[in-house]
């Protein structure tokens, strides 16, 4: 347990997987315990519950986690392990705030506060059109980030008016043939969308530089994935833009967190601080009704280490992104994070 206030919540994380600890689970566990000392550890009590990284030890872990009475779950992780405490939490009429990126795994009363590519792909788009983008292409894998980035992309592109003029998929790592295709097209776009991970870029970016696709007349698009040494070094990717939180709110709570702990946090471990900062707070200023969908779904959001977020109520989240341009190997802020949203103050 960590804290020893009378309301109680509960964290489900994989503390250990397989034959041993795990990083992650160990970073989510010393985020909460770092947010309870720091807020105050008077006004809840975290009732810690390790999954062991599996479904079954959720559900194990959510089932004892309300009979020991926990008022709220932050967690788990991963998405089949969502789903069973999703079912144990919405039996018991208690909320799951989780961390899954697996936007289908969201449903009213289990809300993911996670990065969701529907946020990064709507946010570099519309910062596109914005700046007078026209005609896009996009170049994806084809695996579940890709998946879900090109149907948001096809969705925003439609609300902003810009038009998609091909739209190539390529199995992970052989990206060869689908760039080629993409140069056919290159006169007729001014801006393409590349949603896949930081360590492929630097294939995928000599790619383009071989097929003649000239960064300078084709503005290249991202998402948060690129806040990555492993993209921002790229030579094909200098002048890129992409959505992500601002950079200073992780990097305060890291350098609190290596004081603490001695060790570098997981790029996640910013979840479970928001969390439980967020579980004290409403602890401390919505008596009964602190957990309520209606308090959970304020429209004006809640700040946390990684800007402003609210819930909506099927689950998924909105946050204000800032949009980055890759320059020299590190990031400049072309589009500031908004500080609130259109439903008011944060």
């Amino acid at each position: 347990m960590i804290g020893t206030g009378p309301v109680k919540v509960a964290l489900i994380a994989p503390l250990t997987q397989g034959a041993g600890p795990s990083v992650v689970g160990a970073s989510l566990r010393n985020a909460v315990d770092m947010a309870v000392n720091e807020t105050g550890p008077g006004d809840i009590t975290v009732l810690v519950k390790d999954d062991h990284g599996t479904a079954d030890g959720a559900r194990a872990a959510a089932q004892a986690a309300v009979s020991e009475g926990a008022e709220l779950i932050l967690g788990p992780l991963f998405a089949s392990s969502v789903r069973e405490v999703g079912r144990v939490a919405k039996a018991a009429n208690r909320p799951a705030i989780a961390f899954s990126t697996d936007a289908s795994v969201a449903s009213r009363g289990v809300y993911l506060l996670s990065f969701l590519v529907e946020s990064y792909v709507d946010r570099i788009v519309e910062f596109a059109a914005q700046k007078g983008k026209k005609s896009i292409a996009v170049l994806a894998p084809e695996n579940d980030y890709g998946n879900v980035a090109v149907g948001e992309m096809q969705s925003v592109a439609a609300r902003t008016g810009i038009r998609v003029m091909a739209i190539e998929r390529y199995r992970p790592g052989a990206s060869q043939d689908a760039v080629k295709r993409i140069s056919q097209v290159a006169g007729q776009i001014d801006a393409l969308f590349i949603p896949d991970q930081a360590e492929s870029m630097n294939v995928v970016g000599k790619q383009l530089t071989t097929a003649g696709v000239d960064p300078k007349k084709v503005q290249i698009l991202g998402t948060g994935l690129w806040n990555d040494a492993r993209a921002l070094n790229v030579p094909a990717l200098q002048g890129a833009w992409f959505a992500a939180p601002e950079n200073a709110g992780f990097n305060a709570f890291a350098a609190r967190y290596r004081t603490k702990y001695n060790s570098d946090p997981t790029r996640i471990a910013t979840l479970a601080f928001d969390a439980t900062t967020l579980a004290i707070a409403l602890a401390r200023s919505q008596g009964p009704a602190r957990y309520s969908e209606g308090v959970l779904t304020n429209p004006s959001g809640f700040n946390g280490a990684d800007g402003v977020f609210r819930f909506k109520p099927d689950g998924l989240n909105e946050r204000g992104l800032s949009v980055l341009q890759i320059g020299a190997g590190s990031t400049t802020v072309i589009s500031p994070a908004p500080r609130s949203f259109a439903g008011g103050p944060t």
